[in-house]
């Protein structure tokens, strides 16, 4: 399937959508979150279910793609999402202030917000990789891919920084307007962003093959089955789910470490994770660069691997850190695994979105609803098996410092096994950007 090269306006238009994403679910796990844990005293296993939640019910991707992929498009299934995700955004913190009231009250009224942004993040999200996976030609795939990524973290931070200053003096009515505010004002940004922006598109679409109306459209389980049994979606959802949960244990034990095993203050700490994000960023500039048809240094396939073996190295260096107590090896370490990671997530993005423009048509949305499945669900359990290890570990053992080192250790090792799935999980991503070439070549031709 030829895909034809979306301008770097309309991919920053959707970056405007990733961003405004990112505002609304920073605020409901990050903000929200503490003012449970913190300001209301409530064990911090309440957001923890409440966030859990929010990430199981990403298992609901496939069919948010399922459904666009019958009706044909994509925005309708964005808007949708954006505007699920709103209401759930303003309708946890309504839930978080009547919990200073009746509990049980807040915590049902939080339950059905955040199965709003659940369902709201993953029809959003599955679409929004889809219409990018559909539009932007293979070459520009990973420089999307880092655009659209960084622009949702710019999400995080302008959110959390501007909505911080404005819930100060804190009180459950203003976390009420502040979070009402910026849900409102992520929908309006994100529908402008999209206005028109698939149907501009469209006209690039136009050598595909004319859907067939007379026929019946497969049933979902009917368009799951086949995608599954499609090899290549099939490698790549299982390499996505070991990775991510190699990618995701110690999302929430790194800061942890650094303060038991090194003394490091929060404040200390805190910029700690700063440096790994800024390795996170380095790394995934540097992919985008370095895929570019005019440096060609490396394919998707050739990052992906990669950087799952240097993420695996990162996180040995970790554990080289915690024995030595070497602050220096450990800030190296922190910076060296953002990088690795960077690198990683920005080509296995980009590998993504290949494998979810083959195959048979009109399955786009259902082969990166797969995808997304076990990304999110994987993130998830990462994040709670990490967690658990420690504890587990911090038990069984006399030193903190060996508790941590086993699980970065147990992760290095997820990391190798993953990198060795990618060996087969991309195999056709690079014939197909080859193929992709050939066919510019020829329509190049054709018209001198």
């Amino acid at each position: 399937m030829t895909t034809q090269s979306m301008s770097w306006l309309s991919i920053v238009r959707m970056g405007l959508v990733q961003t405004s994403l990112g505002a609304i679910v920073v605020l409901t796990t990050s903000t929200i979150n503490r003012v449970m844990v913190v300001e209301l005293s409530l064990a911090a296993m309440i957001p923890g279910i409440l966030v859990t939640l929010h990430y199981a019910l990403q298992f609901l991707r496939p069919r948010w793609g399922y459904g666009s992929d019958v009706g044909g498009r994509r925005t309708p299934w964005i808007i949708g999402g954006m505007a699920l995700l709103a209401l759930g955004g303003a309708g946890a913190a309504v839930a978080t202030a009547l919990m200073t009231y009746n509990f049980y009250a807040g915590f049902a009224l939080a339950v059905f917000a955040f199965t709003l942004v659940g369902v709201g993040v993953g029809a959003t999200g599955t679409n929004l990789l889809t219409m990018l996976a559909t539009h932007v030609s293979s070459e520009r795939r990973a420089a999307a891919a880092t655009i659209v990524w960084m622009m949702m973290i710019a999400g995080f931070i302008v959110t959390t920084v501007t909505a911080g200053s404005f819930l100060d003096p804190f009180t459950p009515t203003r976390l009420i307007v502040v979070a009402s505010a910026v849900s409102a004002l992520a929908f309006l940004v994100a529908t402008a962003a999209l206005y028109n922006l698939e149907d501009a598109n469209a006209p690039a679409r136009a050598e595909m093959p004319a859907r067939d109306t007379t026929t019946v459209k497969p049933s979902f389980r009917q368009s799951f089955v086949e995608v599954w049994n499609e090899p290549a979606p099939r490698r790549f959802a299982i390499f996505i789910f070991v990775s991510m949960l190699a990618y995701s244990m110690q999302d929430l034990i790194l800061e942890p470490f650094a303060g038991i095993v090194f003394g490091m203050t929060p404040g200390q700490s805190t910029k700690l994770a700063g440096l790994q994000n800024g390795g996170v960023f380095a790394g995934m500039l540097m992919v985008a660069l370095a895929t570019n048809p005019r440096i060609g240094f490396g394919s998707l396939r050739a990052w992906t691997v990669a950087g799952c073996w240097a993420s695996a190295a990162a996180l040995l260096a970790l554990v080289s850190a915690g024995m030595t107590a070497d602050v220096v090896a450990l800030k190296a370490a922190a910076f060296g695994l953002g990088f690795a990671n960077g690198a990683y997530a920005v080509a296995a993005i980009g590998s993504m979105m290949a494998l979810a423009d083959t195959g048979t048509h009109k399955r786009e949305g259902m082969r990166m609803g797969i995808f997304g499945a076990a990304q999110a669900l994987s993130f998830g359990a990462g994040g709670f098996l990490g967690t658990l290890a420690v504890d587990i570990l911090r038990h069984a053992v006399e030193t903190p410092g060996t508790a941590y080192a086993v699980v970065f250790a147990i992760e290095a090792c997820l990391f190798a096994v993953a990198a060795l799935l990618a060996v087969n999980a991309t195999a056709s991503v690079d014939a197909n950007a080859a193929q992709d070439n050939r066919s510019h070549v020829t329509q190049a031709g054709a018209h001198v």
